[in-house]
């Protein structure tokens, strides 16, 4: 058994199929995508990788699977997805996943058509795994499907923990061991045990305060977005790289495309010279519609405060984030002997649900010397009831 020394759960041992499965091309390439893409811009330390971060995942898994009634075999594709199921990000991980579905249909979880095409999936049938069968637990099939990709999984146990650590911002600073002790499978569904409400609230309350604080920073989202716009504008030039090609880049891969192909806006991005807000609005600022703006929208809505305010379509971004939610708060937990869902157990999930709401913005993002110009023209155009 080999063992990895880790910066969070200190040593790390795997099993020969994991041990097999690191050295394959599609997972060291992990090493190359940054766990917190552009929030690396706002903190600094956060350098950390989706590849050590799949370590931690696949740690916790296999934690989490000794305190659960499991047969070897389920047990051993439930580690393997757990280690690859991060493998279908693109470069930039989440801040490209819209543009990768936009143009594919494909969300980073599906990776049932990129297992067969590589060594991970030679990897696998060599040590009697099926594939497809791991392909299903990263996208949260099956009862323990959910110990990956779920309300209770162990990808959110170790973010948390591991960017509070990289970030130094100590929000995220979570009781994961008590979670995975207090696991249970009751009725085909994961479940914490009695007495852990408390256990699952902290849970929603950690990942709360990390998405105000880091995950939704205004400067990672102004720099998502000019990411989002120049990936677009990468994809549609004669000399870019078709899209599966795009999906398999790694980060400095993608800077390095977009500075040759995308110069405007890629190197703004690498050199952190980005847009300013000039607009930044709540929902109780905005139409009820602006909430639920598409994609196509968006980009309507550009073009119509670019004309309005004398500058080039390029130079607006138009960022609507979708409403918010709390995946969490559909955590089962046990009360009374019962299962329930947490947000019908615990009074917090509702503040938690309205500090979401509080913390909603519409962004109107633009260079610096036309931020004034582009304001009043997206006021105008977006009626919206605020300036920044």
């Amino acid at each position: 058994m080999k063992a990895i020394k880790d910066s969070v759960h200190d040593h790390i041992t795997l099993d020969p199929v994991a041990a097999d499965l690191l050295d394959t091309p599609a997972f060291q390439r992990l090493r190359h995508i940054k766990q917190l893409s552009t929030v690396r811009l706002v903190y600094p330390s956060a350098s950390h990788t989706r590849f050590e971060h799949s370590l931690g995942v696949y740690h916790l898994a296999d934690r989490a699977l000794s305190h659960l009634a499991v047969d070897d075999d389920t047990a051993a594709h439930v580690r393997a997805a757990a280690l690859l199921h991060d493998v279908g990000h693109g470069p930039y991980g989440h801040q490209t996943e819209r543009v990768i579905m936009r143009h594919t249909g494909r969300h980073h979880d599906d990776i049932a058509d990129l297992l067969p095409a590589t060594e991970a999936g030679t990897v696998l049938e060599d040590h009697g795994l099926d594939p497809d069968r791991v392909a299903a637990l990263v996208r949260g099939e099956g009862d323990l499907g959910g110990l990956v990709s779920g309300e209770l999984d162990v990808d959110r146990m170790d973010y948390l923990v591991r960017d509070a650590h990289h970030t130094g911002v100590p929000y995220g600073t979570i009781d994961h061991e008590r979670l995975i002790r207090e696991l249970r499978l009751r009725d085909g569904q994961l479940a914490l045990a009695e007495g852990n409400v408390w256990t699952a609230e902290a849970l929603l309350l950690a990942r709360a305060l990390m998405n105000g604080t880091v995950y939704r920073h205004h400067v990672s989202r102004i720099a998502g977005a000019m990411l989002d716009r120049a990936s677009e504008r990468l994809l549609a030039h004669e000399s870019g790289p078709e899209v599966d090609e795009f999906a398999r880049m790694a980060d400095h891969g993608l800077l390095v495309a977009l500075r040759e192909h995308v110069p405007d806006l890629g190197a703004r991005i690498e050199r952190r010279d980005l847009y300013k807000r000039a607009v930044w609005a709540g929902l109780d600022e905005v139409d009820a519609a602006l909430a639920d703006l598409s994609y196509d929208d968006q980009r309507a809505a550009e073009r119509d405060i670019a004309e309005a305010a004398g500058v080039d379509d390029h130079e607006v971004i138009v960022d609507a984030p979708s409403r918010p939610g709390i995946k969490e708060s559909n955590t089962h937990v046990v009360v009374d002997g019962v299962v329930r869902r947490l947000e019908d157990a615990s009074e917090l999930v509702g503040a938690l649900r309205a500090t979401e709401r509080a913390g909603w913005r519409l962004g109107v993002y633009a260079p610096e010397p036309v931020v004034d110009d582009v304001r009043g023209a997206a006021l105008d155009v977006l009626g919206v009831r605020a300036t920044p």
